[in-house]
């Protein structure tokens, strides 16, 4: 059996006691660890441990569903980065890192078995305010509100304005990040409905007097003179440039995170990209409640872009997005030119998503018209030579890749027309035993041809779609088909209508010709849920079995409206049970408590 080697960290100099920056002593632990031979594990003793951005790692790194290819965000600062190591294990014994700035907070980086566990994270003065509305009233004349904010939400008051402001640095005295007012985005949450919602932000309009008041407070007077009607709503706004990921994991395999608690994610989320094997097994994404904050990231929490491999997650909580929990997908790339028979100019058309490669050497290739997004239609070869984004290096333009093929495309292979998915890069995924909770959006995407199972899960209370497949050639070019997906023994409470939904976006919904095939719902309950509970365009192979209502308007679900479809074959329908209605707010049995 070999020996694992430990490294402490605070043989470096990282201070547990939580007084000086530990970063570079972090940064210098991780790379010794990288030269030990054999297996190694970095070992964070329990304790308090703050982490600056001036001293941390950088790479330069373009990273899906971010800030695309734009250079000015090229670089990205990293608190612990694992790179180019094997059977490496970064392990926290309950330890907490207090992170300040724009980071991201770990990272695996052209590695293989490496394991994140026992940890907390969590930032300072992070870019997203939530601001709880604590009065409202008026005196006939002028409106008002009072605010309470979390303890270190920094600002300034400039007359009837009020300017938010990030932490100071150490180095220059300068915040980290400023805002003012409402920001560029706005979400609502309501902590008794235990509800999250993307709205307008009412705070700032026809604002005449701004106040501070003692204990992180702000009063906010009006020109008009109805009293407003948010008493106990928390208005959680930000800005909108995804800087950073949270995390990242890149170029690796095998990459697992354990027992951690994410109390927010900055910029974006987890992202995995072009990897392979990951798993996340009891991690808490959900806010400190010690905090006062109420957001627990800036956008997704897990959003994984041609995966390969195996994708478990399991036993997790999401709690307070401000956009998917979970989102597994491959990118559409669009042919933009032949310059030979066997060779194709491909281009990136999300502005978020550019820069790395979609395609290597090897990989296949799969083409498909965009009006119908049919696979069994489409064509595939292998790569012989992909010539574009290369990793982290610069080039001319980073939203073009050319293709080499090892056979010549078809003439109906036409620019504009078609796009392109690297089947390759396509994960299997099981989501099992996690609780969502305060999600404004959907709660799992998922567009992977691999096998997908979703089971044992809790939906509560999602905003929209609890599970969202769809393969995107419009808008957000998030690929592809799926070819078996199971969902088996979930709860949704509350859900909306519908809770699950199949629509990609093909403008041509032939039941001959369907885009997703085997879709398998079964043995799930849906409490207080509205018709249709499921809603499936272009399917192939579609059955509805075995499942049960509860609450309100389970009667009316009984008896008609429980699926509706567009443009599927081989549909059955079972219509679903009545069932006494579960706990409110029940959580995963396997989760470990936050």
């Amino acid at each position: 059996m070999t020996l694992r080697t430990t490294v402490d960290v605070t043989a470096f100099g990282a201070d547990p006691g939580g007084t000086r920056d530990s970063a570079a002593a972090v940064a210098a632990a991780l790379r010794a660890a990288r030269a030990v031979p054999g297996p190694v594990t970095v070992l964070f003793p329990p304790g308090r441990y703050h982490l600056y951005p001036e001293r941390a790692e950088r790479r330069d790194l373009y990273v899906s569903n971010t800030v695309g290819a734009d250079r000015r965000y090229l670089s990205k600062t990293i608190a612990l980065l694992v790179e180019n190591a094997r059977d490496l294990v970064v392990e926290g014994r309950g330890a907490a890192l207090v992170l300040h700035g724009a980071q991201t907070a770990f990272a695996a980086i052209g590695s293989a078995d490496i394991r994140f566990e026992g940890f907390s994270f969590d930032y300072v003065s992070p870019r997203v305010v939530d601001a709880t509305v604590t009065g409202a009233g008026t005196d006939g004349r002028t409106a008002w509100r009072e605010l309470a904010l979390p303890a270190d939400t920094l600002f300034r008051v400039d007359g009837t304005s009020v300017t938010w402001l990030g932490e100071p640095s150490p180095v220059d005295g300068r915040p980290y990040w400023s805002g003012t007012d409402a920001m560029e985005y706005t979400q609502v949450h309501d902590p008794v409905a235990r509800r999250t919602w993307r709205d307008r932000n009412p705070l700032f309009d026809d604002v005449v007097a701004v106040r501070e008041l003692p204990g992180r407070r702000l009063r906010l007077e009006y020109r008009f003179a109805e009293a407003p009607r948010d008493t106990g709503l928390v208005y959680q706004m930000r800005t909108t440039v995804r800087d950073h990921p949270g995390a990242f994991v890149g170029d690796s395999e095998r990459v697992e995170v354990r027992d951690v608690s994410a109390h927010y994610l900055h910029g974006f989320g987890l992202v995995g990209q072009l990897s392979r094997d990951l798993t996340l097994q009891g991690v808490r994404f959900r806010a400190d409640p010690a905090t006062g904050r109420t957001s627990a990231g800036f956008a997704d929490f897990v959003n994984l872009s041609s995966m390969a491999g195996r994708v478990r997650i399991a036993d997790c909580v999401f709690d307070g997005p401000h956009d998917d929990p979970v989102n597994v997908h491959g990118t559409y790339l669009v042919v933009a030119g032949r310059p030979a028979n066997d060779t194709v100019t491909l281009a990136y058309r999300h502005p978020e998503t550019a820069g790395f490669p979609a395609f290597r050497t090897g990989d296949t290739i799969e083409f498909t018209a965009r009006a119908t997004l049919d696979p069994a239609a489409g064509f595939t070869a292998r790569v012989t030579a992909a010539d574009g984004p290369h990793d982290r290096d610069d080039a001319l333009d980073r939203r073009l890749m050319t293709v080499t093929l090892d056979r010549p495309l078809p003439p109906a292979v036409t620019p504009e027309e078609w796009v392109a998915e690297n089947v390759t890069a396509t994960a299997s995924v099981t989501v099992v035993g996690n609780h969502f909770v305060n999600v404004p959006t959907r709660g799992v995407l998922v567009t992977t041809r691999r096998p997908v199972l979703i089971e044992d899960n809790v939906f509560d209370g999602v905003t929209m779609a609890a599970i969202y497949v769809s393969a995107d050639a419009r808008e957000w070019y998030e690929s592809g088909p799926v070819a078996g997906v199971t969902v088996r023994g979930n709860t949704f409470l509350r859900p909306s209508a519908p809770a699950i939904l199949v629509e990609p976006t093909n403008t041509v919904a032939d039941p001959a010709r369907p885009v997703h095939r085997d879709i398998e719902i079964s043995g799930n309950v849906f409490a207080d849920a509205r018709a249709p509970v499921v809603r499936a365009r272009s399917v192939g192979g579609l059955a509805v079995t075995g499942n049960r209502v509860a609450g309100a308007g389970a009667e009316a679900l009984v008896t008609s409206g429980f699926v509706v479809t567009e443009g599927c074959s081989d549909v059955a329908v079972e219509a679903p049970s009545r069932t006494p209605a579960p706990s409110r707010t029940p959580a995963p049995s396997r989760t470990p408590a936050p």
